[in-house]
């Protein structure tokens, strides 16, 4: 029996890790990625939110179990990060939490509340007034692509638009590569403190009908004061690795402007925006036979 871990809480942790073309498990305790050859790179898995694995990876159980209790999200991606096949759960464990996202998500008033509180934080000012989701999500749309063009501007990179296909990663124009592997970097940051903090990552509400559209949401507000600007500086330097060196890029701007620490206090100010209180257990509802310990100081992680 392995003694009881005492994670990191996420906002002190390194952002994300990705690993390819090796196994990942435990050996001799430590948490390892082997390549074919048999060496050994050490991971540490309880100081980081997130590993996102990529084509070549093979992960044993151990390595699953280890990770689940050091509240460590894994996330199984295509190359480069542009597809997401699958992600590990260490959160959920929070159905008050659950259930207030899902409230706020169904009520009309609400979700338009929410959606006005994300356009305000994303652009420093109010949303305007009598305008329904779909035209605010109009207005967003517009004035996102005008910030993409006024970044490469600054940058003085080449811009055609933003243009890629996740299927063919190297098909796109160096600007798009870098953005979209900055993209990745972020999508999983997000959706490890969403998790953490007890919410769903499906549940959106700008963006709907996606595993990941929670995490889109949140991704959106801190996007072009985080990882956009890190994208295009790196692009202006005309990479011969423009996935690698955005992904360092990333890591390095994410652990300077504490990103990791913003993340969650966002998501509360964004969905308490809704007004809606958060429920209470019903009358009737059955209480737990034992109390689980609280070994975590994020709320959505399983003990």
């Amino acid at each position: 029996m392995l003694p009881k871990l005492t994670p990191i809480p996420l906002k002190e942790r390194s952002s994300m890790v990705f690993l390819e073309k090796g196994r990942l498990d435990v050996l001799d305790g430590a948490f390892v990625l082997v390549d074919a050859e048999g060496v050994r790179t050490h991971i540490p898995v309880g100081g980081v939110c997130c590993i996102l694995l990529e084509p070549g990876t093979r992960v044993s159980h151990a390595a699953v179990c280890l990770a689940a209790r050091s509240g460590t999200l894994l996330v199984w991606v295509g190359e480069a990060g542009v597809r997401l096949y699958a992600a590990g759960q260490p959160g959920g464990a929070r159905s008050d939490k659950l259930l207030w996202q899902a409230a706020t998500a169904l009520d009309q008033t609400a979700r338009l509340n929410v959606v006005r509180r994300m356009f305000a934080i994303r652009f420093e000012e109010e949303a305007p007034s009598a305008r329904s989701v779909e035209q605010l999500r109009g207005i967003e749309g517009a004035r996102v692509k005008a910030m993409y063009k006024n970044m490469a501007r600054m940058y003085r990179v080449k811009w055609s638009g933003r243009r890629y296909n996740p299927k063919q990663f190297d098909c796109s124009d160096i600007p798009n590569q870098c953005l979209s592997a900055a993209t990745s970097c972020l999508y999983g940051v997000c959706e490890a403190a969403i998790l953490a903090a007890g919410y769903a990552p499906a549940i959106g509400f700008l963006h709907t009908g996606k595993p990941r559209s929670f995490v889109y949401d949140i991704a959106d507000l801190i996007k072009f004061e985080s990882v956009v600007p890190a994208a295009f500086s790196v692009a202006a330097k005309n990479p011969g690795n423009p996935e690698r060196e955005t992904r360092l890029a990333c890591r390095d701007m994410f652990r300077t402007k504490k990103v990791l620490k913003k993340i969650i206090p966002l998501i509360e100010d964004v969905i308490k925006a809704g007004g809606l209180p958060m429920p209470k257990a019903p009358r009737d509802a059955v209480e737990p036979a034992f109390e689980d310990e609280r070994g975590y100081e994020d709320d959505g992680h399983r003990t």
